[in-house]
């Protein structure tokens, strides 16, 4: 009888040892999937702002950590995307967050040539109310397409706000908020390309690693 007992115990055990083996293992699947998608739509949206002349290069991995809480809206790391054609750099697509939306953080990409003009500009991740400020969203609105080849100066800041503020950008009826985070957002991104032009042209792609903190 004690011995029935243990092996029973025994074959207990190695069912259990084999399941958790086999949740493991689906996880580790899952995860690689879910990594594999994440990084196609972010491919996807990239050569959505970037033209397909302007890159010819490993864009996903030519990238950079960044940080600038008070240029790109959080405290958290962001990504500067590198495209080059033949080894020279044409446009530097940044991730970053408009912290000022109706519903909270708003993730946006910028995509900004190396003369300083847009390329392009999508929206990453938003909590906007549907049907109001989710027109920012290109499958609901072409609202965010009114940032190709406009560029930000000194000069024009006045302008880089929405029309309600005095600015050259629409706003959404009943929604106001939206927008203007948004501009003010895709303003900072230039501020700071501007900024860390030639570093962010020359750095060597670092993404995997170390944050890029420049003074």
């Amino acid at each position: 009888m004690k011995k029935a007992i243990e092996n029973n115990a025994k074959v207990l055990a190695i069912f259990a040892v084999a399941c958790t083996a086999m949740v493991s293992l689906v996880s580790l699947g899952t995860k690689d999937r879910i990594e594999r998608q994440q990084q196609k739509q972010l491919l996807d949206t990239l050569h959505q702002v970037i033209a397909k002349d302007q890159s010819n290069n490993d864009l996903y991995n030519d990238c950079q950590l960044i940080s600038d809480a008070d240029l790109l809206g959080s405290e958290q790391m962001q990504t500067a995307y590198v495209a080059r054609v033949n080894d020279s750099a044409t446009t530097v697509a940044l991730t970053t967050i408009a912290p000022n939306g109706y519903n909270g953080n708003i993730e946006l990409l910028v995509a900004i040539n190396i003369d300083g003009s847009l390329s392009g500009v999508r929206v990453l991740k938003h909590k906007e109310t549907p049907g109001l400020g989710d027109k920012i969203e290109t499958r609901k609105d072409d609202w965010i397409l009114d940032f190709n080849g406009r560029f930000y100066t000194e000069d024009n800041a006045l302008t880089w706000a929405v029309k309600k503020d005095g600015g050259s950008f629409d706003q959404f009826t009943g929604a106001t908020i939206t927008p203007r985070a948004v501009v003010q957002a895709v303003k900072n991104a230039q501020i700071y390309f501007a900024k860390h032009k030639q570093q962010l042209l020359s750095v060597q792609p670092s993404c995997h690693g170390e944050i890029n903190d420049p003074a």
